[in-house]
């Protein structure tokens, strides 16, 4: 269960054991600790961001018992696919997922279908589900691939660079392990930056899928533990045609956005209505004049008696 795994050009070596510790007679691995602890980082980050996507601390919960399990079973169900000449002699060890053997791709399929139901499920925007995932996964991916290291695989051919590193004395090798984590890492700074001012829900995904197939296809060439179909490196293939079509779509849409901006004309502004005249206050004090065609008052008689009434004129 041990391995010695040194970097002889930077004079470090490292004596690991798989097993981290062991409970009630069950051992637990490094390599599963490893990946929970990519996924608790993940599921931090994204819990303090949720809402700049447009979704609620529920739904991000939500999507996790859900993704977790489905990318998990798809990430086994891929490299077994892919291996199953050997799993066919071998099916106690298609559950073994602590020894190693997932496939990222595997995963990334499964989380996108998870979110797709998710998402029509609940009514909400699939592509900001999926710009948000991105996120998580390469946090996850970063942190991950250090179980990779712990095991002693997922490394390249051999090579003399100064960070060449040796597996129990063998030949000096390429740590492709590390060449995925740090592309990761700096993917992830730079996207995280990027999200701050998305310009369109889907972006954030999408640089993920270009950004991270652009890095697999080189590493990928590299490693001496691909996946084939035929001559060709699976992972490979797709890591090129991803890349390549996320660019197409990215390239399209930032042409639409800009073409937008450059023919868009503000609405011409609404002139404001006149205000309405003030109704003249009602002066209470100003005494009313009496109407011109108004009859005068009566005379007093001469004794001081009200003026008689005239009598009607007799006929």
């Amino acid at each position: 269960m041990e391995h010695v795994i040194a970097f002889p050009g930077l004079g470090l070596e490292f004596t690991i054991n798989r097993v981290a510790f062991t409970v009630f007679g069950k051992e637990i691995y490094w390599y599963g600790i490893i990946i929970c602890a990519g996924f608790i980082l993940a599921a931090l980050y994204l819990n303090f961001r949720v809402k700049k996507f447009g979704f609620t601390s529920d739904h991000l919960i939500d999507c996790m018992i859900i993704c977790v399990p489905v990318g998990v079973v798809c990430a086994r169900l891929y490299y077994v696919v892919f291996e199953w000449e050997y799993y066919s002699q071998h099916p106690a060890e298609i559950v073994a997922v602590w020894n190693g053997g997932i496939a990222i791709y595997g995963a990334v399929i499964g989380v996108l279908i998870a979110l797709f139901a998710y998402s029509r499920f609940k009514k909400l925007s699939f592509a900001g589900l999926c710009d948000m995932a991105a996120l998580g996964l390469l946090i996850g991916q970063c942190i991950g691939r250090w179980g990779n290291f712990i095991n002693g695989e997922a490394h390249g051919g051999t090579t003399l660079l100064p960070w060449r590193m040796t597996i129990d004395a063998g030949s000096p090798v390429h740590p492709t392990f590390l060449y995925e984590s740090l592309w990761n890492l700096v993917g992830f700074i730079a996207l995280h930056f990027i999200s701050k001012k998305r310009k369109f829900e889907g972006e954030i995904a999408l640089l993920y899928v270009a950004w991270y197939g652009l890095g697999r296809a080189w590493i990928e060439g590299l490693r001496t533990d691909s996946l084939y179909l035929g001559p060709m490196r699976v992972s490979q293939i797709l890591a090129v045609i991803s890349c390549a079509a996320a660019i197409v779509l990215l390239v399209r849409k930032y042409n639409r956005i800009a073409v937008s901006k450059k023919f868009y004309q503000p609405p011409a502004p609404v002139p404001a209505e006149a205000p309405a005249p003030a109704e003249q206050p009602v002066d209470s004090e100003k005494p009313e004049t009496a109407p011109e065609d108004a009859a005068p008052a009566p005379e007093p008689a001469a004794d001081g008696s009200p003026a008689a009434e005239s009598a009607p004129e007799q006929k």
